[in-house]
């Protein structure tokens, strides 16, 4: 399994793929069937469009915005995008005053084998190296998802205030 950084031209499909498969997660795992309805609904070739383009826009910014993990054995097909990490780029820096982690998905047959982590590894370089008003990494989890909690648990995160929402 390798990390690097997000290519366009080759992994946009792919990361789309894991993109709906991170979203479509969210809505069965965590919540019931209207939240996964929800979740689901958005997916339209609009958002998919507008999600690539924002992706891009971040990677302008900093490449290592969005990396990828990929595949190389011969096991599964070799170069299979099975995870990605998307660390908004220091530009956004001041919505928390830190990194913010955006998003961190892999595939569920390589969960456990050290993918999520060396994934989270790469964000937490990227990080380090952004100018950032606070030194700190923070992250939106859902209370509901205790793997992913755990995960974060791990890695050293902490709670950090609370994050409330109402319905538009």
């Amino acid at each position: 399994m390798i990390v690097r950084p997000y290519d366009r031209e080759s992994d946009a499909d792919a990361l789309w793929d894991l993109k709906r498969a991170f979203e479509t997660g969210l809505g069965t795992g965590t919540g019931g069937e209207e939240k996964a309805e929800k979740y689901t609904a958005k997916l339209t070739d609009d958002y998919r469009e507008g999600y690539l383009e924002w992706v891009d826009r971040c990677v302008d910014r900093d490449e290592r915005s969005v990396q990828v993990a990929v595949d190389d054995s011969d096991d599964h097909g070799s170069g299979d995008l099975v995870g990605y990490v998307f660390l908004l780029p220091d530009s956004h820096a001041y919505i928390w005053d830190a990194a913010v982690l955006n998003e961190i998905y892999v595939r569920e047959r390589v969960r456990g084998t050290g993918v999520a982590d060396d994934l989270m590894d790469a964000a937490v370089a990227a990080a380090r190296d952004q100018n950032l008003p606070l030194e700190r990494l923070v992250l939106d989890v859902d209370r509901e998802n205790d793997r992913a909690q755990a995960f974060y648990d791990r890695h050293g995160f902490e709670g950090w205030g609370e994050m409330v929402a109402r319905d538009l």
